[in-house]
């Protein structure tokens, strides 16, 4: 009787998966992502080398229990005297001296979401539909809240809506037109305004959003131009120090950029402006050097280009968005009102690796004092300190982009080793999704420190959850490294981590995996 030959050959293979550093990606279709992209990364920050979970917030003022909410804060920086102002109920309250007893400053406002600017030692708040009030101290060091102190022919004051300073020059937004108002004098902070209208050049209408100084580098030096933003998307660049002066005041250029959103809708960065557009933010310097300014191939946010413009389209006309910049940690956010509630877009300044933020219902944003702060419900937390929302799980998610390891064959995953790092130990789920066929599995909550089932303390054949694996790390601050039993079979895998935390921090830097190739291994 002749004997089969048995085939040994060696099946078993293994390869190691970074982490998606290049963060977030709704560009690109999933089947031609790159392996360092992420179908979905909530409350992870892409990093160098890493994804690591963001930080929590806690309470810092709380200003009452009526149902209301903190729409505007404003940061005031003056020698020996910085302030933090929350509006909040019809009322402008100092939340700084004692975030624990809020000072009402007795003024009363009709409407709580109001643009703030400030020019010396004045802080300006204006929301549309009342006189702006002007915040400021005195020679004598005593603080002062009133009217302020500008008037002029033709103007209807309670339709100034938000302001800015260019070339020394204050100016203001009225309202539903397309009239900037400017102080007659350069450095003045009361008196007599005068008008510019640009009526008189807009080709496509609408009102007046923002004033801004540009500053950009021209090929001969650094240029500081003032452009005005329109609701259609019109941006009129102007260059000259002094708008009372034909001979110093001259119209550079007019574009058409996609339409901004909102009052809040730019942020100042290195010099540079940043738009919140309908289809993506965009940065003035390479809007307006395209030769179509809307072409999502300039934005900020090409990478996360679905995801934008998916809330702009139905949430465009919501309060609450706004850009800001958190150079603590590197990193923009671009807040977002989607329905009733609040999500970020996250930006790695450094890398222009994008992710996105859940369950921080903020209304506004403010820097203060080198932290940053947000508006909520009752009253102002303090973001990135701690790690929970108030005392409340954050849940984290990265799905990465699809995976063939570089075969189109069948594939058996069998094991999965995810590397990671924590300030304690802490449970996971991990698992892969295979060809697209996407398991939305629930989290596994961690408080403090493990408590699933750690590595090798139960036998492989003991009923694990093969849509998932519940995994604890044993090590604190060390890389947790231990592989995991598994099994999912297909062509393309995509790896799934997903963490319910409070009280720690979590980093993921690779995952081991190991697989069987080829035919009969299913």
């Amino acid at each position: 009787m002749s004997m089969l030959a048995v085939n040994r050959v060696v099946k078993s293979r293994e390869v190691t998966l970074p982490a998606p550093i290049m963060g977030l990606n709704k560009k690109d279709p999933v089947s031609a992502m790159q392996p360092l992209f992420a179908i979905e990364m909530d409350n992870y920050i892409p990093l160098d080398s890493k994804v690591e979970l963001r930080s929590g917030y806690t309470v810092y003022s709380t200003l009452g229990t009526q149902g209301k909410i903190v729409k505007t804060l404003a940061a005031y920086h003056y020698p020996s005297h910085n302030a933090m102002f929350a509006v909040y109920n019809g009322k402008i309250w100092d939340v700084s001296t004692k975030p624990s007893e809020p000072e009402d400053l007795g003024v009363t406002l009709t409407e709580d979401y109001c643009q703030t600017v400030q020019y010396k030692n004045y802080l300006y708040f204006m929301n549309g539909v009342e006189q702006p009030q002007a915040y400021y101290i005195d020679g004598n060091g005593d603080a002062h809240i009133g009217a302020w102190g500008f008037s002029a022919t033709g103007l209807t004051d309670t339709k100034i809506v938000s302001g800015s300073v260019s070339k020394e020059f204050l100016w203001f937004v009225e309202k539903g037109t397309l009239k900037a108002w400017y102080a007659a004098t350069a450095g003045s902070i009361s008196g007599t305004l005068n008008a510019f209208d640009l009526a008189q050049v807009s080709k496509w209408g609408g009102e007046l959003m923002a004033v801004v100084n540009w500053t950009i580098d021209g090929g001969t030096g650094i240029d500081d131009y003032t452009g005005f933003i329109t609701s259609e998307g019109e941006v009129f660049v102007y260059s000259g120090s002094n708008p009372n002066d034909a001979s110093n005041w001259t119209l550079k250029g007019s574009y058409k950029i996609s339409k901004p959103i909102g009052y809040r809708c730019t942020m100042k960065y290195q010099g540079d402006i940043v738009i919140i557009c309908q289809d993506g933010y965009f940065p003035m310097s390479k809007a307006l050097a395209a030769s179509n300014a809307g072409d999502s191939i300039v934005a900020f946010s090409d990478n996360i280009r679905g995801l934008v413009i998916n809330r702009t389209s139905t949430n465009s006309w919501r309060q609450g968005w706004q850009p800001v910049i958190y150079n603590k940690k590197g990193y923009g956010i671009f807040n977002v009102p989607v329905g009733e509630q609040f999500e970020q877009h996250v930006i790695n300044v450094a890398t222009g690796a994008w992710c996105r933020f859940t369950g921080i219902r903020a209304f506004c944003w403010c820097l203060f004092d080198g932290n940053i702060y947000f508006g909520g419900d009752d009253g102002v937390f303090q973001f990135d300190n701690g790690y929970s929302d108030n005392g409340i799980e954050i849940e984290g998610v990265v799905e990465q982009a699809y995976n063939d390891f570089s075969s189109s064959a069948l594939k058996k995953i069998s094991l999965l080793n995810p590397r990671t790092a924590s300030s304690a130990p802490y449970s996971l789920l991990v698992y892969v999704n295979m060809d697209y066929r996407e398991r939305k599995e629930k989290f596994f909550t961690s408080v403090g420190y493990s408590n699933g089932t750690k590595w090798n303390t139960r036998q492989w054949a003991a009923s694990w959850d093969l849509k998932g694996v519940y995994w604890s790390a044993d090590k604190a601050n060390d890389i947790n490294s231990g592989w995991i039993m598994h099994s999912a079979a297909g062509v393309k895998a995509s790896v799934v981590f997903k963490t319910k935390t409070r009280g720690l921090l979590v980093g993921w830097y690779e995952t081991g995996i190991r697989y069987e190739q080829g035919t009969g291994i299913v």
